[in-house]
């Protein structure tokens, strides 16, 4: 399964939570860029100054993740759930070459509004450790700690106005048109993202269920 959605729009969360709900992995493109970052490697240096400007990383750079991720065990044994890939139509075409043996079941487009993801996003806060999702009105229990691992609860770097302008704006340019490339494939699910987390999570599980009977 692939998620669609501007950021902002909760995919992050609602992706952990379908992953447990099926058992299968979610393979978030965010969290291993961030990762790779943290640990200094070639990647994560090529890709922090993008990531800080809020631009995209590269097709290439991106497609060769995803495609070493998809061919471990977990993926192949019990799926998947793809969260931040693809962004662009050439990496839709380059996941559906991908993944020809084993064809994408649904792609579910979180559908919510510009002008609420901006809200969303300039509150955001963010685990430096396990990058557990916060907010400024759902903070952590007890001072900017996380609730899970204890780790320094900041506000990520590309959550600065600028950043989230750009993104947006790269969203509308690049990714939008993901949603008529998937629906003319008969793939694509849409479901609204507005509402408590467990409403969201109602809906789509209902059309995820849907499609695989």
């Amino acid at each position: 399964m692939v998620m669609l959605g501007r950021q902002g729009a909760g995919k992050g969360t609602q992706c952990v939570r379908l992953s447990r709900h099926y058992v299968v992995p979610h393979i978030s493109t965010g969290d291993m860029l961030r990762a790779a970052v943290r640990e200094g490697t070639e990647l994560g240096l090529k890709a922090a100054e993008l990531m800080a400007a809020g631009s995209l990383v590269p097709d290439d750079i991106m497609i060769g993740i995803v495609d070493d991720r998809l061919d471990c065990d977990d993926t192949t044994e019990r799926g998947y759930i793809l969260d931040g890939f693809p962004r662009t139509v050439d990496q839709a075409e380059a996941l559906a070459d991908i993944t020809a043996a084993r064809p994408l079941d649904v792609v579910v487009d979180l559908d919510v509004a510009k002008e609420v993801v901006l809200e969303r996003l300039a509150g955001r806060r963010v685990c430096s450790d396990c990058a557990a999702n916060y907010s400024l009105d759902k903070p952590p229990r007890y001072g900017w700690v996380c609730d899970n691992c204890g780790g320094d609860v900041v506000q990520r770097e590309d959550d600065t106005p600028a950043a989230i302008e750009k993104r947006l704006s790269d969203y509308e340019t690049k990714t939008a048109p993901l949603i008529a490339w998937y629906r003319e494939r008969g793939l694509l699910e849409v479901v609204d993202g507005y509402g408590t987390a467990d409403e969201v999570t109602a809906r789509l599980l209902a059309a995820i269920d849907q499609r695989r009977r």
